[in-house]
């Protein structure tokens, strides 16, 4: 659970600042994916593909490491 201090009734920058948190936690996609049932064949593809991605992301960066 993200924590923001509220700072001189500065509420606007603390909202702003938690936003950002959520967004960097993934938070907002897991509330999106807990709205409806989502089914375990659809969960299985859904995490390949983001296993995949990792995984091509991770290639890209270590080849980019590489030709340094």
């Amino acid at each position: 659970m993200s924590r923001v201090a509220v700072v001189d009734n500065q509420v606007d920058l603390a909202l702003k600042e938690l936003k950002k948190l959520m967004l960097k936690d993934g938070a907002f996609q897991e509330m999106k994916r807990r709205a409806r049932y989502e089914k375990p064949s659809v969960k299985r593809k859904r995490k390949a593909a983001a296993a995949r991605k990792r995984r091509r992301r991770a290639q890209a960066r270590a080849r980019d490491r590489n030709e340094e």
